[in-house]
Order: C-alpha cells, then structure tokens, then sequence
C-alpha cells in the first residue's frame, strides 16, 4: 500500500504547480461553494454575506492542508504559513464580498451566480498571494 502511494505521489509531484493549484483549488473551491450555498438555503438568501463568511472560514482549514501538502510540498511552519494563508484569506475574502455585494445589490445579479463569478478572481487573487507569500520558499 505504501509503494503504491509513493507511485501516486511521485506522478502528483511531477504536474505543474499551477495544474496542482487548480486541480486542489477545484476541490476546495466546491467545498467552499457548497457549503456557501448550504448555509444561503439554511438562513435564506437575504443573509448571504453570513453564508459567504462561514464557509470561508470553515473551508479554510481544509483548503490550508491541501495547498500546504499538495500545492506548494512546504514542511514544517504549519502555525507560520497557516496565519500568512488567513491573511492572504483576508484579502481574497474582502474582494469577493466586495464583489458579491456589487453583483447582488447594484447588478441584481442572484446570489449563486454572483458567488461563481466572483469565485473566479478571487481564485487567481488567491493563488498569487499563497506563492509569493504564505508558501514563499525563500
């Protein structure tokens, strides 16, 4: 089993950091949306910025151990990269509501499809802030 794990690992590590970002991403990314659309069903849509802010931080732990362990390969300063990740979060969370509430309130735009788009920028915003920030190597 652990041969066949290792066999896994080394063809994992031989796709672009890029790809494994957006493969991992993806993942998270559908985490993170279903529980956004989860908790808009459970309080209802006029409470979407609640919605949005809970699922960043519950997917945030998730999100921080993938990137960590299959994005960017770091070791050790879990504590260290996990708060430069939070931060990098931080910034990625403000542009996204920022962009929800455009899309909602000035476009009229519904919740969900908001949400997706703004999914979008703040994929690349995301990515951008973990390489040259929370998993910088050097």
């Amino acid at each position: 089993m652990i041969k066949l794990w290792l066999i896994i690992w080394n063809i994992w590590i031989k796709i672009p950091e890029k790809v494994r970002f957006l493969l991992v991403g993806g993942f998270n990314t559908v985490i993170s949306y279903l529980m956004f659309a989860g908790f808009t069903l459970y309080f209802g849509e006029s409470y979407y910025q609640l919605s949005l802010i809970l699922a960043w931080v519950l997917s945030s732990v998730i999100s921080f151990s993938t990137q960590k362990i299959f994005v960017f390969c770091t070791k050790g300063q879990w504590l260290k990269e996990y708060c430069k990740c939070c931060m990098s979060w931080m910034v990625a969370y403000l542009i996204n509501a920022g962009m929800l509430e455009l899309a909602v309130s000035a476009l009229g735009w519904n919740v969900y499809v908001g949400q997706g788009m703004a999914i979008v920028i703040t994929t690349i915003i995301t990515y951008i802030l973990f390489k040259k920030f929370a998993f910088n190597r050097s």
